[in-house]
């Protein structure tokens, strides 16, 4: 079927969600797809930050072949090994004070539940989440979004949701008291324009949630699974190794099989109690499968250890592009800041066969590109803007 058939059955049939790009992917390697008219791309967008082993991983394909030769589904009410080996490798690479996982379908449904928990753990109602963070579109995920239209889209929202300015420690102190559940944030707000905060700010937070009694959440679904070039932002140096009580996952976790999760402390899990959490395909077995290989093909291949590297070498060769101001954020969740509008630098990358991201501030490119991307992969993004993008119409102070 050529691309021209697929559209027109696509917006036929299809609701409309997001604005799509001009292609149909039918196949994919590594940080490469190919598309129904048999062109090459290279994805350094990672189908939005999910495909982190990389397009059609063989551990990953392997893996999923044999669990589906097995049995492909049933509900966590009975036991299961390959559920079991997913949790104990999951809880095996997280901060060690996470002792307990619980899975579902996505990152909002990880949010729900772990404002849920946070709930039941504390028995106050009070969420306080940050400008500029997204947490999902269902009901309580999306009232804890503050940004842009999200909100707005959500309504009636979920009562109890209030908002403080991230990376303002006095913002938090003056809505966090005894009758708040929990403080929420993603590390780095991505679809913000990856937006990050000083170390010292998650010390400060710690530290008002010990205070207050409140559950510290750590929304990882962009930055969790290796992406800053740890397994984990809570924890690391970039969060001043301060640990959340939960983290929420998606994403990354199942390599592209919907799979999301929770990871939480012993002080929230004791609070939990048999029908107080539930779920019908969280936990199905061939997500478990997508789990456990793709932490396995992760650790096996050095994927966060490439992450790290290439952050390093795209943040040097930046530097010989003039009209960059700065490169966000860490590992391979990236944004380039552009001392004007990106959108044209977008079209022209993919005009040019190269996937990128917007976000919320139109100066920022996104790159959410798979673990495994090759530094020969990113010297083609930089021939492509130093070619089109020799120098720019006004300078800002750059920042590397």
């Amino acid at each position: 079927m050529n691309f021209t058939e697929i559209e027109k059955l696509e917006e036929t049939f299809q609701l409309a969600t997001y604005a799509k790009m001009n292609i149909a992917v039918e196949c994919g390697e590594g940080a490469w797809v190919w598309t129904s008219e048999g062109e090459k791309y290279l994805d350094l967008y990672g189908g939005h930050a999910v495909c982190a082993t990389g397009h059609a991983h063989p551990h990953v394909v392997e893996a999923l072949k044999s669990q589906a030769e097995k049995v492909l589904f049933y509900s966590n009410l009975v036991y299961s090994e390959v559920r079991a080996r997913a949790a104990e490798k999951l809880v095996s690479v997280a901060p060690e004070n996470l002792t307990k996982a619980f899975f579902c379908n996505s990152g909002t449904e990880a949010n729900e539940n772990a404002m849920r928990m946070a709930r039941m753990a504390t028995k106050h109602e009070k969420i306080i989440t940050f400008s500029g963070g997204f947490h999902g579109r269902t009901a309580d995920a999306i009232s804890a979004t503050f940004l842009g239209k999200y909100r707005e889209i959500g309504r009636p929202n979920v009562p109890h949701h209030v908002c403080a300015e991230f990376g303002n420690i006095e913002s938090v102190r003056a809505v966090a008291d005894s009758e708040t559940a929990a403080i929420m944030l993603e590390p780095i707000q991505s679809m913000a324009g990856v937006v990050e905060a000083k170390p010292e700010f998650f010390r400060e937070l710690r530290e008002v949630c010990d205070e207050h009694g409140i559950v510290l959440i750590f929304d990882e679904v962009q930055t969790g699974i290796g992406r800053t070039g740890d397994w984990f932002f809570s924890g690391s140096e970039f969060a001043d190794s301060v640990k959340a009580d939960i983290i929420t996952l998606a994403k990354s976790l199942g390599s592209g099989v919907p799979v999301g999760a929770c990871l939480v402390n012993e002080k929230v899990s004791a609070k939990i109690k048999i029908n107080d959490l539930g779920t019908t395909f969280g936990g199905g077995m061939l997500a478990m499968a997508a789990v456990l290989a793709t932490l396995e093909a992760i650790e096996q291949d050095g994927m966060i250890e490439n992450a790290e590297a290439v952050e390093n070498y795209l943040r040097e060769q930046l530097k010989e592009i003039p009209n960059v101001a700065r490169l966000r954020g860490k590992g391979c969740l990236l944004g380039i800041e552009f001392d004007e509008p990106c959108a044209p630098i977008h079209e022209t990358l993919f005009e040019n066969k190269i996937i990128t991201g917007t976000s919320s501030n139109p100066s920022v490119l996104r790159l959410l590109p798979p673990l495994c991307v090759k530094k020969e992969e990113i010297d083609l993004l930089i021939e492509i803007l130093a070619k089109n993008y020799p120098q720019s119409s006004q300078r800002t102070q750059r920042v590397f």
